[in-house]
């Protein structure tokens, strides 16, 4: 499920940054509130144990 959610976060990163240039400061601050977003859930999910080996 992890893997899903951080794959996720690719399909909407990669095409963010092949047109970063035509998309100007909104789209700046959206990819900024999105990144944030998934670093608090890495974050959450690091803190709960889900990133350790068994």
């Amino acid at each position: 499920m992890l893997f899903i959610v951080f794959d996720i976060e690719i399909v909407f990163l990669y095409p963010w940054a092949v047109s970063y240039d035509s998309l100007g400061t909104f789209a700046l601050v959206e990819m900024a509130i999105f990144m944030l977003t998934v670093f608090v859930a890495y974050a959450y999910v690091w803190r709960r144990g889900g990133l350790t080996w068994d």
